[in-house]
């Protein structure tokens, strides 16, 4: 019994320990750095729609940007295995993009570059509020042309709201959509609706 209670005892104090601390230190101290941390508005940490062609174009969302409704939602590039076992292709995935990329060609006819693969395809989450700068950059002709000014200045305000990988190592180079559209709104004149 001695031997029992020696191997058990050192499981319910473990157990209480972490109860106590996970269950209520660190939630509550969370709770204190949210509110004592300034941070930045919710809509710079999720992606928002923007249609006008005057602003910069977010990636797709399978989910409308609704964070309750969150989860893997991206098609894969396969979508069938016919009866001799060949995979095919995705064929609502294929039409989405395709969908997409007519739709960036409809918005800038000039613009003949090819068109960064996030520009067309959805986050994850579908929540992704950032772009690459390539993605940023393809679209730069487009809103130069609807703002009157030159692409020069449209690239150097990319640029300057370009983040750089996280510790030098981690992700990629991004762009936050929201961000960058704030900083076009403050520097060039918006486009007429």
């Amino acid at each position: 019994m001695k031997e029992l209670l020696g191997t058990i005892r050192p499981a319910l104090v473990s157990l209480i320990v972490f109860t106590v601390l996970c269950g209520l230190v660190y939630p509550a101290a969370m709770i204190g750095v949210g509110k004592a941390v300034p941070h930045p508005a919710p809509s710079e940490l999720v992606g928002q729609p923007f249609d006008d062609p005057g602003y910069f174009w977010a990636r797709p969302s399978a989910i409308s940007y609704n964070a309750m409704t969150s989860s893997g939602v991206n098609q894969g590039p396969t979508g069938f295995v016919d009866d001799k076992g060949t995979i095919g292709p995705n064929k609502a995935l294929v039409e989405a993009v395709a969908g997409r990329i007519q739709a960036l060609r409809d918005a800038d006819p000039g613009n003949t570059a090819k068109v960064p693969v996030d520009l067309v395809t959805a986050s994850s989450s579908g929540l992704d509020p950032d772009i690459s700068p390539a993605a940023a950059h393809y679209q730069a002709p487009r809103i130069a042309r609807l703002r009157n000014t030159s692409v020069d200045k449209v690239k150097e305000i990319i640029d300057r709201n370009t983040s750089e990988r996280t510790l030098g190592v981690l992700g990629e180079r991004r762009v936050n959509v929201v961000r960058l559209n704030k900083a076009l709104d403050e520097e060039v004149a918006r486009p007429k609706s």
